[in-house]
């Protein structure tokens, strides 16, 4: 029998073993889209317990905890942290399978050096471990720790980026730190607040946006500000890829129909829509910026967990949504203007791997690995979920140009996620050599491993790392 998280844990051949520990476990960390705060980052927070650096705001364990029927006051209330951690230390005991038990004990080994097991019988000794600990670790300290070379956060276009400002003058950061846009309050034009937040953005730029040709100059300057503090990346949260094209005449009457206060038809919502991605592409090309679209989350699912807690809570789903055709659409509408930047394509849903596959692979050329297949994502990051996006990949596409992992999170502790990631895509390919379906060619193994597991990304996305 195996000991529990050796150092071969995952690695179930001899090949995948060396892959590993000489060519993917030391290699930095590239976290091309994230959740963490460039504020928090600024200040290098200290944490009081582990529940503060481990808990808040992490609803991949907040989910976890309500399903072992955890009372919310432990989760998201007024309960104490000591509480808290004693309440997911009890909830993670019964998780077995869930990669949140592997990350947990990752996590607990390599930051704290903590080798024991968590349960709610070991939980008062781990505690007292690891806010021990925890007095010398800051998150800049963790970040180090975790040997990352690039941090893009994710930003909305009325930011002002004051922290990143901040923290290219410091000039003390182990890694490079740089913002991503992400303005979904500017396209998703039916949701609440939408003409108040046009409102601030015209506070922003410093004049009227009441028109769509207002609109488009206001997006034009707010990206020449992302870009001249170092933004390469975007990122769309998208229900569905919308394709109904529009005019800009045909826009700008949407546009003022919806700060006029007046309701919107389901399609003058992706006439909207449709028009402002392909003027944004337009844009990101221009500045040799990459794409991400993040499709198929159902958001908010219980209204009353929603109206006590707000948006990001544990409260999301996957979306059966038909993504090909509309996709398609969008695609090539964008591509026909000659404007198709670097793209990255997530779905939630891992049944749309393939078409993703399928319909961005009708994209590619020019740049290597230009439209690109997300890696698994929020539901899909265990080992099931990475495996079969890395055969999908490999069956329909070429996963030596994959740009590999992400941590999407908003916890410094989350770093080891790579390392699952790295941990399972070694064992894979080294399962297709030892089964003789790869040659045992240890060059081109190398470049294919440090290329999905760092290289590829630090090419694809072109920043300048320190």
């Amino acid at each position: 029998m195996k000991t529990f998280m050796s150092p071969d844990f995952l690695l179930q051949t001899e090949t995948a073993q060396r892959l590993f520990h000489e060519y993917a476990e030391n290699l930095p960390i590239y976290d091309y889209h994230c959740h963490i705060s460039p504020k928090e980052i600024y200040e290098d927070i200290h944490y009081d317990n582990i529940t503060q650096v481990w808990l808040y705001g992490d609803h991949y364990k907040w989910r976890i905890m309500r399903a072992v029927g955890t009372p919310e006051e432990l989760i998201t209330g007024n309960g104490s942290d000591y509480d808290k951690f004693l309440a997911y230390a009890k909830a993670l005991s019964q998780a077995i399978g869930n990669p949140l038990y592997h990350w947990s004990h990752l996590e607990l080994k390599h930051y704290f050096g903590i080798e024991e097991t968590l349960s709610e019988e070991t939980a008062p000794v781990i505690w007292e471990k690891a806010n021990a600990r925890l007095k010398d670790l800051s998150c800049r300290e963790l970040i180090r720790m975790s040997n990352v070379s690039l941090i893009a956060t994710t930003d909305d276009p009325i930011d002002d980026l004051r922290y990143h400002k901040l923290i290219a003058e410091q000039g003390t950061m182990s890694a490079t730190v740089v913002p991503a846009f992400r303005p979904d309050r500017l396209v998703e034009i039916t949701k609440p607040g939408f003409v108040a937040y046009i409102g601030k953005l015209a506070e922003v730029v410093g004049h009227p946006v009441e028109t769509a040709a207002q609109l488009k100059e206001a997006v034009h300057e707010r990206i020449e500000y992302f870009h001249a503090r170092g933004s390469r990346i975007s990122d769309h949260g998208l229900d569905y890829a919308p394709f109904a094209p529009a005019t800009e005449e045909e826009a700008d009457q949407i546009f003022r129909k919806a700060l006029a206060g007046a309701a919107l038809t389901a399609v003058e919502r992706d006439q909207y829509r449709t028009w402002l991605l392909i003027l944004l592409a337009q844009e990101y090309e221009a500045h040799d910026w990459t794409m991400q679209l993040h499709m198929a989350a159902l958001r908010n699912v219980n209204s009353k967990l929603f109206n006590k807690l707000g948006p990001d809570c544990g409260n999301d789903a996957i979306l059966d949504v038909h993504l090909a055709e509309r996709l398609g659409g969008l695609l090539d509408a964008m591509q026909a203007g000659g404007r198709l930047p670097k793209t990255i394509l997530y779905s939630l849903n891992p049944n749309d791997n393939y078409t993703l596959l399928t319909v961005g692979g009708c994209f590619a050329g020019e740049t290597a690995g230009r439209i690109q297949l997300g890696s698994a994502w929020w539901f899909n990051d265990h080992i099931d979920g990475m495996r079969q996006q890395l055969r999908t990949f490999a069956n329909v596409g070429v996963l030596g140009q994959f740009i590999g992992m992400l941590t999407d999170s908003r916890s410094f502790l989350s770093y080891f996620r790579h390392e699952y990631f790295r941990r399972i895509v070694c064992d894979l390919i080294g399962t297709w050599v030892e089964n003789g379906e790869y040659p045992q060619d240890e060059k081109a193994l190398k470049d294919i491993i440090t290329g999905i597991c760092y290289n590829n990304a630090v090419r694809f996305f072109g920043i300048d790392l320190k």
